[in-house]
């Protein structure tokens, strides 16, 4: 068995055609939610049928349509075209379809009171005459991107606006940004050799963690330049991004984090620690603890972190019955707190 469609309102399960009356009612505002292939597309566009049926009704029967008066926004050209594209196929469609036709188109698309035959007479007349009429108008419905929708606005916004958000006057609308950032990189590094401080933070970064993702990590900036300006200005950025010594006030004194293991408490610690392995009775434990003396004496940072935590990063499991087991999980919450 075919299974059947549900369709919500609020949380509570409504037949198709309730679903329609509410989601197709120009008056209401919806939010709706399908997957893809559910027929989001053909209830938008709907929706601007109704909605050119009502400015039909309220211009009478010689009024002039205003289509240019609803807008609709999406993402993509492609899906704008196709919108727009099934719009106009629908109305000229309408325009030559017989009556019982466009009472099927009506009712499925939930207007309301067509059991009084003279109400449905009137908006069936209504339905078929709407393509002549936008042709009349010479306006048509707005079917737009974000990125076109924001275009016209700026092509209308007054100069003194324009200048007052920094915004340029004359302006490209750009699909694909690759040129213009390619642009930006150049200027980047021009006004790195303009400035020391910020030519030795890049390249303290990419010593660090290699060209490849420094400029991951710049290109993601890029992409967020706007809110990382709108933040900056607010002052948000700087108290966002706390320093060293704020985040970790324990280790404020050091340049480095792992300086804190060869400071006397710390230093002292460890020792303890690995004297206590070491005169462990298991010689996988008492082995570890000579690894442990070894690696403090030599300096070797990585081996300490190797001799108490495990290759995952935690905390190396040693026996309850050790002399001392409270000093090596010390020495390990501590070596866990540096790392």
């Amino acid at each position: 068995m075919k299974p059947q469609a549900a369709y919500e309102c609020n949380g509570a399960l409504i037949a198709p055609r309730a679903f329609y009356a509410i989601a197709c009612d120009p008056r209401r505002s919806v939010a709706v939610e399908a997957c893809a292939g559910a027929g989001k597309t053909w209830m938008l566009v709907s929706r601007m049928v109704r909605a050119l049926m009502e400015d039909a009704e309220r211009a009478g029967a010689d009024g002039a349509l205003k289509p240019q008066e609803i807008l609709a926004i999406t993402f993509t050209k492609r899906a704008a075209g196709e919108m727009r594209e099934r719009l106009y196929e629908w109305l000229a469609d309408f325009a030559h379809a017989d009556n019982a036709r466009l009472l099927h188109e009506l009712q499925i698309r939930g207007v309301p009171d067509l059991e009084n035959e003279a109400v449905a007479q009137r908006l069936t007349a209504r339905l078929q005459s709407l393509y002549s009429h936008m042709l009349a108008s010479g306006r048509s419905v707005q079917i737009r991107t974000f990125h076109g929708w924001f275009a016209a606005l700026l092509r209308s916004a007054p100069v003194a606006v324009l200048q007052n958000l920094a915004l340029p006057v004359n302006y490209e609308l750009l699909e694909d940004d690759s040129q213009a950032r390619a642009l930006v990189w150049r200027r980047f590094y021009q006004a790195l050799l303009a400035e020391p401080a910020q030519k030795t933070d890049f390249e303290a970064v990419v010593m660090a963690w290699g060209r490849s993702q420094t400029e991951k990590a710049l290109q993601a900036a890029l992409d967020k330049r706007v809110e990382f300006g709108l933040a900056d200005a607010a002052g948000l950025v700087d108290v966002s991004v706390q320093t060293f010594g704020q985040q970790y006030p324990e280790f404020a004194h050091c340049q480095q984090p792992d300086q804190t293991l060869t400071d006397a408490p710390g230093r002292q610690l460890l020792n303890d620690a690995a004297t206590a392995l070491g005169r462990a009775k298991a010689p996988s434990f008492s082995a570890m603890g000579v690894e442990l003396e070894r690696a403090l004496t030599d300096g070797n940072m990585d081996a300490v972190f190797k001799c108490l935590l495990t290759k995952e990063g935690a905390a190396r499991k040693f026996g309850e019955k050790i002399n001392g087991i409270d000093t090596v999980r010390q020495a390990q919450a501590f070596v866990l707190q540096v790392a």
